[in-house]
């Protein structure tokens, strides 16, 4: 699969699938008007705003850090094209950056092409809604760390703390580096990097923070783990709520959704203080460790959270990406889960989200909560795999030392 022949194969198999994709957008192809909206009027609205020097906080569905603002101003490096235009044009010209980051990484002795094929696959599967989002670039910016951290973990940090400014969770892939220089050397650099950006935008815009209340305040998303469970329960008349369209999505109310809220964000603390133990407990690294460490919690952060939006798939498909360019991985099976669960995905959003989802129908349900099942069954076993790979008992660990 490294040979010259192989790599034309893969640089026919890109172009033909995001153009399929791009036709996909473009046209009104299983509601991908529906898709497409994101661009043309949210970020086309936040554009006009930021422009002017103010981030839009008045708008409830801006929940992003301050540096998010440069991703929804960058279609101007591209002045001939309309806004929709420049922005599918970036985002598809990160695509397939990312692509030859994962393909590079894999010509190392260790490397393997397993996790650019499962890119270069995998995102089709979503059809048009990766080119209609932003979350290509952050997942750039999270797998370009990861790819540098080995050896040069400075810029890898560095870029940690970009994406974090950008939208918080590339943070998460300093997790699994190595104790020591390196570790000290990537959380430093995040630190000044992302304070540097965040300086920054703090004199170009006004009212910085102002998103953090904006998220605060969202409720249970319809596909979120909480929210498939009260889709069950509405189906068999044990739960009277209903579904609104608030903060930027279709949020459950009712009885009990306030509840499940809070148990999702006590989820999430308890997920992230197994992984801190986790890092305390760790006594052996391979060089994929930062990347199975990095792709756990981000499953972690993804099924605790009060929202499971489609382009999340996104993030854990380039971060599974990651890790199966390393044949040391323990993530292997759970990237094909992952497979499986983005397959699953796109049934749910846009197939059949308006016919199915929204209407609480039994084939909706049984998606939905199949989904969030199987993602909930891959952090688990994800979790457990990374600790029995790293974290030996100091017998055993004597043992391979002798």
């Amino acid at each position: 699969m490294r040979g010259r022949g192989a790599l034309l194969g893969i640089a026919g198999f890109w172009l033909a699938s995001r153009a399929a994709m791009l036709w996909m957008l473009v046209n009104d192809f299983h509601s991908s008007n529906v898709v497409r909206v994101e661009v043309t009027a949210t970020y086309h609205n936040w554009y006009n705003v930021l422009v002017t020097g103010t981030l839009p906080q008045n708008d409830i569905m801006w929940q992003y850090p301050p540096a998010a603002a440069a991703i929804f101003l960058s279609p101007d490096l591209l002045p001939f094209l309309t806004y929709f235009q420049a922005f599918v044009a970036l985002t598809v010209l990160c695509d397939g950056v990312l692509l030859l980051g994962l393909i590079r990484v894999a010509r190392r002795n260790d490397g393997s092409m397993a996790g650019a094929l499962l890119w270069l696959v995998t995102l089709p599967m979503m059809m048009a809604t990766p080119f209609a989002r932003y979350d290509i670039q952050v997942t750039l910016l999270a797998v370009g760390s990861l790819l540098f951290l080995r050896y040069r973990p400075k810029l890898g940090g560095a870029i940690a703390g970009i994406g974090a400014m950008v939208k918080v969770w590339p943070l998460l892939t300093l997790l699994g580096t190595p104790r020591g220089k390196s570790t000290r050397d990537a959380l430093v650099s995040a630190a000044l990097s992302g304070a540097a950006l965040l300086g920054v935008f703090a004199l170009l815009f006004r009212d910085t923070f102002g998103f953090l209340g904006n998220q605060g305040d969202r409720g249970v998303q319809v596909e979120s783990l909480g929210g498939s469970a009260l889709m069950a329960a509405r189906l068999v008349d044990l739960w009277p709520g209903k579904i609104n369209f608030q903060y930027g999505a279709f949020e459950y109310v009712g009885p009990y959704v306030s509840s499940i809220a809070r148990a999702s964000l006590g989820l999430t603390v308890v997920g992230f203080l197994l992984l801190l133990l986790w890092r305390v407990k760790a006594n052996r690294w391979s060089n994929a460790t930062p990347f199975d460490a990095a792709l756990c919690a981000i499953l972690v952060f993804t099924v605790t959270s009060r929202v499971i939006s489609p382009q999340y798939m996104i993030w854990l498909l380039g971060l599974a990406a990651v890790c199966l360019t390393s044949r040391h991985t323990t993530q292997r099976p759970i990237a094909w889960l992952l497979v499986v669960a983005n397959a699953l995905t796109t049934l749910i959003f846009p197939i059949w989200y308006g016919s199915d989802i929204l209407e609480n129908t039994t084939l909706g349900t049984v998606l939905l909560c199949a989904r969030n099942g199987l993602l909930l069954y891959a952090t688990v076993w994800s979790g457990l795999r990374l600790w029995k790979a790293t974290v030996l008992p100091k017998r055993a660990l004597a043992a391979r030392t002798f």
